[in-house]
């Protein structure tokens, strides 16, 4: 892997390293995501899925509202895909006890399972990328994800780097 404190790095970046830059995202993606898609598939689930139970699976008690913000999708999307995953027993929706017509969202022993599933192979290949990259690798890799996310509000969530 390329030292990301080389001079080069600082300057601006040529043309083939961004379009290099664009294949390595498109090609982790694919690898990050092919293990989960075929557990989702055999419960007739896709990515929109997997989002929603890994995202609720991270933030217990979430509202729906509060889970539309961060998936930046419609209600009517939502809707569809939440439905299937409460009526097939990986989600619960309970009245908020505030307000009770917030519906705040948690996994069930069941969503926890799939969760854990979808997961550990994702899991897997971030902890082995980030023990053979290094230390300095990965606060450079954090910071390029920050650059690349748009909106402010989702970088606040990461703030300070990960406790190690």
């Amino acid at each position: 892997m390329a030292d990301i404190k080389s001079p080069h790095a600082a300057a601006t970046p040529r043309e083939e390293e961004l379009r290099q830059g664009m294949e390595l995202l498109y090609f982790a993606y694919r690898d990050f995501t092919a293990e989960p898609d075929a557990i989702l598939a055999r419960h007739g689930f896709g990515r929109a899925h997997h989002r929603v139970i890994y995202f609720v699976g991270r933030h217990p008690q979430m509202s729906v509202s509060d889970l539309l913000g961060i998936l930046r999708i419609t209600k009517q999307s939502l809707s569809r895909v939440l439905r299937q995953l409460v009526r097939q027993g990986f989600i619960v929706q309970r009245p908020g006890s505030a307000d009770r017509r917030r519906r705040l969202l948690e996994l069930t022993h069941k969503g926890v399972d799939l969760e854990r599933q979808l997961s550990e192979t994702q899991r897997q290949r971030i902890a082995k990328a980030y023990r053979e990259a290094g230390a300095a690798a990965v606060d450079g890799f954090r910071h390029v994800m920050l650059g690349i996310m748009s909106a402010d509000a989702d970088r606040s969530r990461f703030a300070a780097p990960a406790p190690r």
